[in-house]
């Protein structure tokens, strides 16, 4: 039985979509901090974008920035200066708005990656200017918010696609394969003929025409799930992550693995919110 690592700080807790909805106003409506006020901020280094929110003393959604990435696949950084300015550029940008110095963090990579590719996404939170940095496994943050009782949270990545078992609220099974929501784009650009950006788009935007398409590269997800969990059958799936924002998607995945499925509204900022709670506050 795997522990889950325990967080920095230990912030209350609220209903799941709520927290999920507030996160995703603060994207276009920032709230303000009190000057005495503490908060947290948590980095989440992705394969399509990158997100960096921050949540107040009592860990309700404070400035939630995305920006798009590319400088990771498959989990895994390949470009170690355009993450690091990717990252630089949404501190500075959530300094100018909130009037309040980051110089404290926490950050996330896939389960499974090697040690030394954890600490790489460590180094480039640092290398964006910020002092100190903790870190944690992208399941580890989504259950902090999902808080997952029995059932399979599985992370859909851009590049890669992470699962955790859990039994009685305890981290039973861990695993991460590559394939995510890239491989996605990558189906629906070929049938197109368009780029992968367009399909990038056309997915979010208008995903369910695009669901017959789709489908043979969200069951190979389905199937990646089912690998990783082959002793652990019959339990429900929590989805984070935003690869999988398809109308339809869920059922799809439900009817591959006979299994309720659940994706969350705004599901990609589940695990960026998670992430903060491993952060110091500042």
């Amino acid at each position: 039985m795997t522990t889950l690592s325990e967080p920095a700080a230990t912030l209350p807790t609220m209903g799941t979509e709520e927290l999920l909805r507030a996160a995703a106003e603060t994207i276009h409506r920032p709230r303000a901090l009190a000057e005495a006020e503490t908060f947290h901020v948590g980095v989440d280094l992705g394969t399509a974008s990158t997100v960096l929110v921050v949540v107040d003393q009592d860990g309700w959604p404070v400035l939630t920035l995305t920006h798009p990435s590319g400088a990771l696949r498959d989990g895994v950084v390949v470009d170690f200066v355009g993450a690091a300015k990717v990252v630089e550029e949404l501190r500075q940008r959530a300094e100018a708005n909130l009037g309040r110095a980051l110089t404290e963090a926490a950050t996330a990579y896939p389960p499974g990656v090697a040690e030394s590719d954890q600490r790489t996404c460590q180094f480039v939170v640092e290398r964006a200017g910020f002092e100190a940095v903790a870190t944690c496994d992208e399941v580890q943050a989504a259950q902090r918010v999902l808080r997952v009782s029995n059932g399979v949270l599985v992370d859909v990545g851009g590049g890669s696609t992470g699962v955790g078992v859990l039994r009685d609220g305890q981290l039973v099974h861990l695993d991460d394969r590559p394939g995510g929501g890239h491989h996605l784009d990558l189906i629906l650009a070929g049938a197109l003929g368009v780029s992968i950006a367009e399909a990038e788009r056309l997915k979010r935007e208008d995903g369910a025409s695009q669901l017959p398409i789709l489908r043979p590269g969200i069951e190979r997800i389905a199937s990646q799930i089912r690998a990783m969990t082959t002793h652990h059958r019959g339990l429900p799936v929590h989805v984070a992550g935003g690869a999988l924002r398809v109308p339809g998607a869920a059922d799809v995945v439900a009817a591959f693995l006979d299994v309720p499925v659940h994706i969350h509204p705004h599901a990609e900022l589940i695990t960026p919110l998670g992430i903060t709670h491993f952060a110091p506050s500042r």
